[in-house]
């Protein structure tokens, strides 16, 4: 999905602190997307002194949204450079196309994640049988030594499985000791679920019923966050203290060093999206939809995509054609007067 903001606001991220609270809360902000009939979407990654975790760099977390009241997603096509995509949902129907010619549907239980490696577009849209649109939408930075590889699109299916109170599925990396899918050993299917990432890291939907807990496996090297879809949450590391309460759509922050996360509801069930990775440590320049790592090369991306795309002088260019949508693609806002900073 693009970052639909007419005026992207470029965040000075301070640099970020090796050793704070051990579960940081981590407030989203509103950010409308589009125009009069504006998608909103709950914004926690990236915001002031924390712009990752791992090679997670976005997160935007929308709906339950009642399609016939907000019209829906309709993105036209875009440019992205030097990240992946990943959309996530949790009720709803999105059409993806793309300009390496893929064209697949995500529903529930099944991830879209695409790479634009060196430069790509899509587009993406809620079928006329949404009702309500509910889900994430997730970007992961490209490392230096992959930023440039040629762009490709991947959907798997996953398989849920049990963990403690918890029913857990593993959309991107692995947990709890199960394959790149998360499977149960009583599953046969979870391979079909992988797909590729340039960086270590995990993203898992959790649900607990009302009184439940669970006790996460985790990797003491990642850094992990806790994205609260259902809730409240109630988030404990051992030897932190009493467990934190993270309201809904909030995120909490957990700094590497930690084997488990306990995880806990009271009278309402909740539900989290869990990311981790290790810390990712490159400077990036994020504007719109362009990751790059100077202002420089961020305005020639810039460049092409309104040359190439918006002016039609090269249709074959980096960005290619998203063919099937019916309608223009997106014009790209202007940029900042000042030179775009580098976050790490």
């Amino acid at each position: 999905m693009s970052n639909l903001e007419r005026d992207p606001v470029e965040l000075l991220c301070p640099p970020e602190t090796p050793h704070g609270p051990a579960v940081q809360v981590l407030e989203f902000r509103e950010v409308p997307l589009g125009g009069p009939r504006a998608m909103p979407v709950r914004r926690t990654l990236p915001q002031r002194g924390r712009t990752t975790i791992g090679a997670w760099c976005f997160a935007d977390h929308y709906g339950p949204d009642d399609v016939s009241d907000t019209g829906g997603m309709v993105v036209p096509p875009h440019p992205h450079t030097g990240l992946q995509t990943v959309s996530w949902l949790f009720e709803g129907e999105i059409e993806h196309r793309d300009s390496t010619g893929s064209h697949e549907l995500v529903r529930p239980g099944g991830v879209n994640l695409m790479t634009a490696g060196r430069g790509i577009s899509h587009s993406e849209v809620s079928t006329a049988a949404t009702t309500r649109l509910h889900g994430v939408q997730l970007w992961v930075a490209l490392p230096e030594a992959s930023r440039h590889v040629a762009p490709f699109f991947e959907h798997a299916d996953t398989t849920p499985f049990r963990l403690g109170d918890a029913t857990v599925r593993v959309f991107v990396g692995e947990l709890a000791g199960e394959g790149e899918s998360a499977a149960s050993a009583e599953t046969t299917d979870a391979a079909s679920a992988a797909v590729t990432v340039f960086s270590p890291l995990l993203g898992a939907q959790v649900d607990l019923p009302a009184g439940g807990t669970v006790d996460v496996p985790l990797d003491p090297r990642f850094e992990h966050g806790v994205l609260v879809d259902a809730g409240p949450a109630h988030v404990e590391v051992a030897g932190a203290g009493a467990a934190t309460e993270v309201a809904w759509s909030n995120l909490a922050y957990l700094e590497p060093g930690h084997a488990s996360l306990r995880l806990r509801a009271d009278a309402d069930p909740v539900r989290v999206v869990l990311l981790g990775g290790v810390p990712f440590g490159e400077e990036l320049v994020m504007w719109w939809n362009f990751i790059g790592r100077s202002h420089d090369e961020v305005v020639e991306f810039r460049r092409r995509w309104q040359s190439d795309v918006i002016d039609r002088n090269d249709p074959d260019g980096p960005f290619g054609t998203v063919a099937g949508y019916d309608g223009r693609p997106l014009p790209a806002p202007e940029l900042p007067t000042v030179r775009l900073k580098p976050r790490r």
